[in-house]
């Protein structure tokens, strides 16, 4: 499939059913989406992921993750690098998540369990060379500490921080250590002045966007249960706050994901 259109960098096809994924897509595909891929939440679900990736046609191209969602670390064994990387050998898994930290959500005697996680899925990227995509909410100390101290110490790998709403700090964290940032539908929402400041600033190269459907709804759609095609919402907006033409930044984000994710073809 020629890279063309938007790509939704970040979704959830098993929060649909099957029987709804045909309309879903061939909506997406009227907006203008020619690729999307569906996030793990839990490691031990892999094999559903890789089985929704089966759902791309020729008009919308599906690729999935694998991994666990900082809220459900404490649903299973703890997860190590190599778990993770036992999922990953199928062409349809073209990163590793989403992990992270979670302290909104979270209560505090989970959170070591939430950091143990997000370093084991950080080896995994590491030594796959798969991008790692990254969830984080009321983290943002904690966050930047383990990004530096993973890159100084052990290396670094890639990664995208998906649905950001996070401060400045983190995003130039990010990108000083080769992250990608990923803007969802709260860029348009009317008291995120904040996330569209960031929106506005992150180099060209690293920018991204997504749904994070069924959640996060833009407007004008919030309210809905939100899908892939309303990313064409949060494109628009993020591309005015740059100067560009929808065109363009269509372009731009989907060169990005695929500078990214290396294995999406």
């Amino acid at each position: 499939m020629a890279r063309t259109g938007l790509t939704d960098s970040h979704c959830h096809l098993d929060h649909f059913s099957d029987e709804e994924l045909p309309d879903l897509l061939s909506r997406a595909r009227a907006a203008g989406v020619s690729g999307l891929v569906t996030i793990g939440t839990r490691l031990s679900r892999a094999a559903e992921q890789k089985r929704l990736a089966g759902f791309d046609s020729d008009n919308v191209r599906v690729w999935c993750t694998v991994g666990t969602h900082p809220d459900h670390v404490d649903e299973t064994p703890a997860t190590t690098a190599g778990d993770i990387i036992a999922q990953t050998h199928e062409d349809c898994v073209i990163g590793i998540g989403e992990s992270g930290l979670d302290y909104f959500h979270g209560k505090p005697e989970i959170r070591p369990r939430q950091q143990e996680s997000f370093r084991a899925h950080i080896d995994a990227a590491r030594q796959t060379g798969l991008p790692l995509v990254i969830h984080t909410r009321d983290a943002d100390e904690d966050m930047m500490s383990i990004l530096r101290h993973e890159h100084e110490e052990k290396g670094a790998f890639p990664f995208l921080v998906h649905c950001f709403s996070s401060g400045p700090e983190l995003a130039r964290t990010a990108v000083e250590l080769g992250g990608y940032i990923s803007f969802s539908g709260i860029a348009t929402f009317g008291r995120a002045e904040s996330v569209r400041a960031v929106a506005a600033e992150v180099p060209a190269e690293r920018l991204l966007v997504e749904t994070d459907a069924p959640f996060l709804a833009p407007v004008p759609k919030r309210g809905k249960r939100n899908e892939p095609g309303y990313v064409a919402h949060t494109a628009r907006v993020v591309a005015e706050l740059r100067g560009m033409e929808d065109d363009a930044f269509a372009a731009l984000t989907t060169a990005n994901f695929h500078r990214l994710f290396t294995r999406a073809a």
